[in-house]
């Protein structure tokens, strides 16, 4: 943990973070008590006085300097999150450098926090808007992304003048922790950033129920968010919540298919398909169903399961067994009711893979009686339902309460504004699987979540406005 600039040890417990690869302990982290959560509140609440009076290039010039350390530490930070959350070299590598490009970001963004000057009917009034930091901001992020998600909320809150408490999952402390080891290094003031990590329900009731905290930044299931809405409404706290999703990938007559399962494996299957906005649910029209079908599995096949630490490992381990065990009941389901299952749709041989594993897979026959068309697998599992018309695959793809991430493909100029603007997501992929730049907006609709993060978008949920109305003398 660390509060108010300090390392403490010890908590009310430990947590033990094991490699979901091999089951190996890879290190341990205090666990905090709702005590400790409180001295980091009251530590970033005295910290926010000074913090968000300091002048914009000043903080700017903090995150250069983090920027600059996480580049010269990139590689341990990769390491440490393929070992504890076990998704492959290569996309934690990227990863990281995505969570540099934030601070980067951000560093620029803290000092383009414009007001403005109104005109006003009133020959003798002045009216200014004021944007100024919220304040104390809680912030709770989740394993599957462990460096970038938690870069992605801290840099525009400190950027804007916040400070941060901040809670990361349980299955990811190792990497937390070096980041706030490079917050030391670049000389952040005490309190401005603090770490605590423990009982998720304590730390974010303990978060909630402060009227010291003004805002909490969330990152998990729109479960836990809705019950993070309900608990927040006594203080009125200002809450983003990026939520679950159930991503539609829609591949029209006139699309290129070997774009198309190109960009299907690329989104699918980096961290093992346990990504937010992966694809969940594939409508390929039925004209070219059997084509698609037959390349993607033939890229599948080619796909390399393993250690993430093997440079040559595609696709690494679940975080846990209970990813795994989900991932058998949605294809035990769907081939129950039907689906053809064309490759994988099993743990490997366990003799080789003693770590939580699961085979790329792909499925045929997909409908809607499937547990796995209308509930998120977070797994390696790809399943095709076929589609005939527009009008009918627009309508299969809003069947949700969720609104994060939408993909589809054609060749038609025409077809691409129509479907953008009908469907129901916040992020829509035209022939592109992987939109996400940190220059770009990334939230959902629906009870996918609300608010914004990256781009100058993310900035504004840090800040609040102020108008002020001068009288003067003419």
């Amino acid at each position: 943990m660390f509060i108010n600039g300090n390392w403490i040890t010890d908590g009310i417990g430990k947590i033990v973070v094991k490699n979901p690869s091999n089951g190996e302990t890879v290190g341990t982290v205090p666990k905090v008590g709702i005590e400790q959560v409180e001295e980091a509140i009251e530590a970033a609440s005295k910290a926010f006085k000074t913090w968000s009076k300091l002048p914009a290039i000043e903080r700017s010039n903090y995150l250069y300097r983090i920027a600059a350390l996480m580049t010269e530490q990139k590689e341990e930070l990769a390491r440490t999150g393929t070992l504890e959350m076990g998704k492959a070299i290569a996309d934690m590598r990227a990863e990281v450098q995505q969570a540099i490009e934030y601070v980067q970001w951000y560093a620029e963004e803290a000092r383009r926090v414009y007001g403005e000057t109104i005109p006003t009917d009133a020959p003798n009034k002045r009216v200014q808007v004021l944007k100024q930091p919220i304040g104390v901001v809680g912030a709770i992020t989740p394993w599957n992304f462990p460096v970038s998600m938690i870069t992605r909320k801290i840099s525009p809150a400190i950027a804007a003048g916040c400070t941060v408490v901040l809670k990361p999952a349980s299955q990811s402390p190792l990497s937390a922790k070096l980041i706030f080891e490079i917050f030391e290094q670049a000389g952040l003031p005490a309190g401005v950033v603090n770490l605590v990590a423990g009982n998720s329900n304590d730390i974010s009731a303990t978060l909630l129920n402060s009227k010291n905290v003004k805002k909490l930044s969330f990152t998990g299931s729109t479960e836990v968010g809705k019950m993070l809405m309900a608990q927040g409404a006594e203080t009125v706290k200002k809450l983003s919540l990026e939520l679950g999703g159930h991503a539609p990938f829609i591949v029209f007559e006139d699309a290129d298919i070997d774009l198309a399962v190109d960009g299907l494996i690329a989104g699918k299957f980096s961290c093992a398909g346990q990504v937010c906005v992966a694809m969940n649910r594939l409508y390929v029209h039925q004209s070219v169903v059997d084509e698609f079908a037959e390349k993607l599995v033939e890229k599948t096949k080619q796909l390399k399961i393993g250690d993430g630490l093997d440079p040559e490992t595609n696709v690494g381990p679940l975080v846990s067994e209970k990813g795994v065990e989900k991932s058998e009941k949605h294809v035990q389901d769907a081939i129950g009711k039907g689906a053809e299952l064309l490759i994988g749709g099993k743990r490997p041989d366990k003799s080789k893979y003693t770590g939580s594993f699961f085979e790329p897979t792909v499925l045929k026959g997909v409908n809607d009686s499937m547990i796995i068309s209308y509930e998120e697998t977070f797994g390696p599992v790809a399943p095709i339902i076929a589609f005939e018309t527009e009008e009918d695959v627009l309508k299969k793809a809003n069947n949700t309460e969720y609104g994060l991430a939408a993909y589809f493909y054609t060749n038609n100029l025409s077809r691409v504004h129509r479907v953008s603007e009908e469907l129901e997501y916040g992020i829509i992929g035209v022939n592109d699987t992987l939109p996400i730049t940190v220059a770009v907006p990334f939230g959902g609709i629906k009870e996918s979540g609300n608010g914004k993060e990256g781009g100058h978008h993310g900035i504004r949920e840090y800040l609040v406005e102020k108008m002020i109305s001068t009288r003067i003398e003419l």
